[in-house]
């Protein structure tokens, strides 16, 4: 079966992490700073928690890419970064990390169709 790589599957998907993000209690409702959202650490990761890199950086500037039709990175590993950050969490991760693992998939399939 041949897995989608549409911008419309990595909308569903951002949405997706949104959605595991909230059932975790992770989404945060306060906007973090101008100076914490403009580190230059790989995930702001000196400024912002991984859940917060991803909500306030990670989801709106994908889905900004794919609603002004700009190409999408393709080398991308975002699973090893959330399985180190949400190891602690006593709850399961397990929905929220599948779909990371999704997003990274799509992002590199992404990559290989347009070799």
């Amino acid at each position: 079966m041949m897995i989608k790589t549409t911008p419309e599957h990595l909308s569903t998907l951002l949405a997706d992490l949104a959605f595991e993000l909230k059932s975790l209690n992770l989404w945060r409702i306060a906007q973090p700073s101008a100076a914490e959202l403009s580190s230059s650490a790989p995930f702001c990761c000196d400024t912002l928690a991984f859940e917060q890199w991803l909500q306030f950086i990670f989801i709106p500037k994908i889905a900004m890419m794919i609603n002004q039709h700009q190409p999408l990175p393709t080398k991308i590993s975002l699973t090893p970064m959330a399985e180190e950050a949400f190891k602690c969490l006593s709850t399961s991760v397990e929905p929220l990390i599948d779909v990371i693992q999704k997003i990274d998939k799509t992002l590199t399939d992404l990559g290989k169709c347009n070799e």
